[in-house]
């Protein structure tokens, strides 16, 4: 079979040849690593075209509202697996047989607790301190405390790490809520599932021991899953950029924390509900709708369509069905908020000006709604998103080191100053 090639014509030389290469799925790209010897780099502010790498992991067509982990739906894996069954997938490959899932979920529970130290860290913190300023820096601090497993061309090493990882952002993300509430933190307990865990330790108190209601517990599980991976988003190839460098894994991900918290990434739930306080009422939604339309008006509704899926977002979909039980569950309806979120719902998927355009409600939009209900505070929100997207990072992260990569070092077009001389500061005007 000929390998296919594209032809760059350049004024003043002969035409450049570029190999084209062909994945499983998705679009073709044209290799341009060898560009650099003919003097010439490409130019894409955002790398909106460019693929910074190759991987088995996720794969997203965002015409289709497609997105698979592995291979598998996202649809199928909400409705038939689990949380940590796609924790094991996204690491492994595949998913577990009975015997494989007993086994890493015992692994799983059995690193839940962290280091007494991680505690007198999280005190040192104001005390309304922002939880993802004290997400981010304890994970970037856990690297002082397993000098046992920082090998990274070590497979095993990477591995634990892994399961350290995953295992202990919950105890950390609620660590950060019980310090922020200023209210004593709960240890995790090994009979519990992960979410069931995950909201015992954010509303459980040493002074009574309460049942985690089941629904909320399938809920923060199906919230934790659909925001497993997402292929190479901005804060997944923070990772990777920062693995390259030969980092540590928890600085890395530490750095992935980081990229998230910007509210162009995974601040879109909090600003759900920031819009919802600034509409504040019912009787306002009409006039908000209408400023959204207006093009020349910079307000925008938040949690509706999404810059990847141009058709729908296929978790939404599934983040709906979970919504709805969650209210019903709880029996809320006279919240104002949430009485907004339900019309502007409605409203998105009726009005011919949202159905023309698109702009379904997104994962961001019912993600909100959800902790809203459970009553998890917005400063929470983005700590949560990173609870759930530490699998996809640090699988990112190992599926990169496993194989031959380089340092990360993108180029740039300089448009400053050509070469000057120093002028003494006595002669400069």
């Amino acid at each position: 079979m000929t390998e296919k090639k594209a032809l760059l014509t350049v004024p003043g030389r002969e035409p450049i040849e570029l190999p084209i290469r062909s994945g499983t799925l998705g679009q073709d790209v044209i290799d341009v690593g060898g560009l650099g010897s003919f003097d010439y780099f490409t130019f894409d502010p955002g790398f909106t075209s460019t693929a910074s790498c190759e991987s088995k992991i996720t794969y997203i067509d965002g015409d289709q509202g497609i997105l698979l982990h592995r291979g598998y739906p996202i649809e199928e894996l909400a409705e038939n697996s689990d949380y940590l069954e796609t924790c094991y997938l996204l690491l492994n490959g595949d998913l577990p047989n009975a015997m494989q899932k007993k086994e890493f979920e015992n692994i799983i529970t059995t690193h839940t607790m962290v280091n007494r130290s991680i505690e007198q860290f999280m005190s040192g913190f104001r005390y309304d301190a922002h939880p993802m300023a004290m997400m981010c820096g304890a994970v970037g601090a856990m690297s002082s405390f397993y000098h046992d497993s920082l090998d990274i061309t070590d497979p095993h090493h990477r591995m634990i790490t892994a399961h350290r990882l995953i295992a202990k952002m919950p105890t950390l993300a609620a660590m950060c809520y019980k310090h922020y509430a200023g209210q004593p933190y709960m240890y995790p307990r090994n009979n519990l599932g992960y979410a069931e865990n995950f909201l015992n330790m954010m509303f459980g108190t040493p002074c009574e021991t309460r049942d985690v209601n089941p629904v909320l517990a399938k809920a923060m599980d199906l919230l934790f899953l659909l925001h497993a991976d997402h292929e190479q988003n901005a804060s997944t190839s923070t990772v990777r950029l920062a693995g390259s460098s030969g980092a540590n894994p928890f600085s890395c991900i530490a750095a992935g924390i980081a990229a998230l918290w910007g509210p162009s990434h995974g601040g879109a739930n909090q600003a759900v509900l920031e819009m919802l306080n600034e509409i504040g009422d019912v009787k306002n939604i009409d006039s908000f709708v209408k400023r959204a339309k207006d093009k020349n008006d910079p307000f925008r509704l938040m949690g509706f369509g999404h810059r990847v899926y141009k058709n729908f977002d296929p978790r939404a979909k599934v983040m709906k069905q979970a919504c709805d039980s969650v209210l019903a569950e709880l029996g809320i309806d006279n919240d104002p908020l949430l009485k907004i979120a339900k019309r502007l719902e409605q409203i998105a998927l009726e009005d011919d000006y949202f159905v023309s355009k698109k702009l379904y409600p997104n994962v961001d939009f019912y993600s909100g709604i959800i902790m809203k209900a459970i009553g998890i505070p917005t400063e929470m929100f983005t700590v949560i998103f990173a609870t759930g997207r530490t699998v996809g990072w640090i699988a990112h992260w190992s599926e990169m080191i496993s194989n031959s990569y380089k340092i990360g070092r993108p180029r740039q077009l300089y448009t400053g100053e050509q070469r000057r001389s120093i002028v003494p500061i006595k002669k400069r005007k």
